[in-house]
This record gives C-alpha cells, sequence and structure tokens, in this order.
C-alpha cells in the first residue's frame, strides 16, 4: 500500500498566478486582495471577499428589485462614502498599506485605485455597469448610465464634470509638450481598464513605494507578481534584475539581465549589461548578510 503525500496548499505567488491565468476568469477583487499576502503571508483572502460579500448584501436589501441604475448609484455613493466612510488617506497616501484591500476594508481609508475596487465589486453586485478608468495620475470609476456616462473621483465620492477632467488633464499634456488638446483628447484617457490593467497598476504603485523606500525583499515580491500578471513587458523583467542585485543574489540577477537582453538585445546600453552580467556571474552565489 503505497504512502500518501500531503497535500501542500500553494503558495502565495501560485495563488496569485491561478488567478491572472485567464482574463475571463480573473476576479478583480480576489487579485487585488491576495496583494497583501507578502506583508501578510497568513491572510485569509476568502475572508476579505467575504466582508465585501456582506456590504454588498446590505445595500441590496434595502432596495427594490426593480430599482432604476441612477438610483442604485446614488444609494451605493451614500453607503459608501458617507455610511461606511471611505475615503482618501490624506494624512499617508504614501504607506504601502493603503494598496492592500482588507486593510482598506479595516480602515476605511485608501488610496484612488484600492477605493476604486472595492467600489467596482460593489457596483457590480447592484447590477450597475461599472469599471475602471486609468487615468493619468488619479484612478477613476466609470458608470455607464442610460443617460450617460457618470465619472466619479473614488477618493472624493464625487462626480467630475468634463471641465474638471480636462482640467486634470491639461498638466499631463503640457508636459508632452501638447498644445493642441486634440492631440491628446479625453476621450482616449476614459477608455475601461481591464482587470489585468488595474492590477498593474496596483503593483507598480507599490512597486515605487518600496523602490524609493529601498525596500528590496518588498520590491522583490512585487515584481515576481508583475511578471506572472504581465510576461511580455520585458521592461519587469530588467528591474527584477535590479531587485536581486540589491539583495545580493548575483546568480538570479545575472540569469534576469541575460534573458532581458535576449529579449531586448537593440537596448542602447547592452554592452554595459553585458559586462554587469559578467561581474554578477563571478560574484558567485548570494551574499551574505
Amino acid at each position: 500500500m503505497s504512502a500518501h503525500l500531503p497535500l501542500r496548499p500553494p503558495s502565495a505567488l501560485q495563488y496569485f498566478a491561478s488567478l491572472v491565468a485567464d482574463d475571463g476568469s480573473l476576479n478583480l477583487l480576489e487579485a487585488a486582495a491576495s496583494i497583501a499576502q507578502d506583508a501578510e503571508p497568513r491572510l485569509d483572502v476568502q475572508q476579505v471577499l467575504a466582508e465585501v460579500d456582506a456590504l454588498a448584501l446590505t445595500l441590496r436589501r434595502r432596495l427594490p428589485a426593480d430599482a432604476a441604475a441612477l438610483h442604485k448609484l446614488r444609494a451605493l455613493n451614500q453607503y459608501f462614502h458617507q455610511e461606511l466612510g471611505f475615503a482618501g488617506n490624506v494624512n499617508d497616501y504614501y504607506a504601502a498599506s493603503n494598496s492592500y484591500i482588507h486593510q482598506v476594508l479595516r480602515t476605511r481609508r485608501g488610496i484612488p485605485i484600492s477605493l476604486s475596487v472595492i467600489y467596482l465589486e460593489l457596483a457590480q453586485q447592484l447590477g450597475l455597469r461599472a469599471c475602471g478608468v486609468s487615468f493619468p495620475g488619479h484612478f477613476l470609476i466609470k458608470l455607464q448610465l442610460a443617460q450617460g456616462d457618470v465619472i466619479l473621483d473614488p477618493f472624493s465620492g464625487q462626480s467630475l464634470s468634463r471641465d474638471a477632467l480636462e482640467g486634470y488633464l491639461q498638466p499631463y499634456r503640457e508636459r508632452a509638450g501638447i498644445d493642441d488638446p486634440q492631440e491628446l483628447p479625453l476621450a482616449l484617457f476614459l477608455q475601461n481598464a481591464s482587470p489585468r490593467q488595474v492590477l498593474a497598476r496596483m503593483l507598480r504603485n507599490l512597486k515605487e513605494i518600496h523602490r524609493s523606500a529601498e525596500h528590496w525583499a518588498a520590491l522583490l515580491a512585487v515584481q515576481h507578481r508583475l511578471l506572472l500578471l504581465l510576461p511580455e513587458e520585458f521592461e519587469e523583467l530588467r528591474d527584477r534584475a535590479a531587485a536581486f542585485e540589491a539583495l545580493g543574489q548575483h546568480a538570479a540577477a545575472a540569469a534576469d539581465y541575460a534573458d532581458y537582453l535576449q529579449r531586448r538585445p537593440e537596448v542602447a546600453d547592452a554592452a554595459l549589461l553585458q559586462e554587469k552580467i559578467a561581474w554578477l556571474r563571478s560574484q558567485g552565489g548570494a551574499a551574505l548578510h
């Protein structure tokens, strides 16, 4: 009789990989909540989902079955921002915890994109047509109603007019050297963001937070996820190599730099990267700390 090997649960990274493997089945809330497992490995993501489901159920029970979309939207905005008290974390905007869904649920404070992930799930459970919008510098929410699209600022709950959106976009156009607004029309920046795009923006926010703070281990964890999410974004491979290098993991850094060069042989600093790869390989294994 053969012995039965114990079944091991998937690692946090394996779990994330399974969640983002296919666009058709990608659950934005679940994948977004799982990102926090890098910081809190014992986090129960299913409990996070259940908490959001409970919030949605409370609101659904208050609404008549035949409630119009506009009525649902008004009820959701009042519930989310006034009753539950979700708002932007203006006191500690760049804290990594603002990107962790379970922490945002606990504190009712977050950044636009994390607030949006929760809001979008509630909206969808109410039957509203809602999606995220990767607007420059500030993530937004778009609700598609029979009367037309409504653009919301998840940070404040305000509905944004076309003039307000044009005003937010103008500094971006100026930095790009664009004088004619028609060269970068507003509609271009109000397109629906896919769940994969939302997750990529969340992870890149964390990436900048950890890189600025020189939290290399945390940065490496984010890079692993970005490469699972965006396997064709080879610049993320180079950035993971840099994280490995900062951690003294020379062999892993050399391997990622070499893989990057193989995929991007035309980069301007290819010769310098070849020298770096040779040096990293000469250092042997990981440095001792």
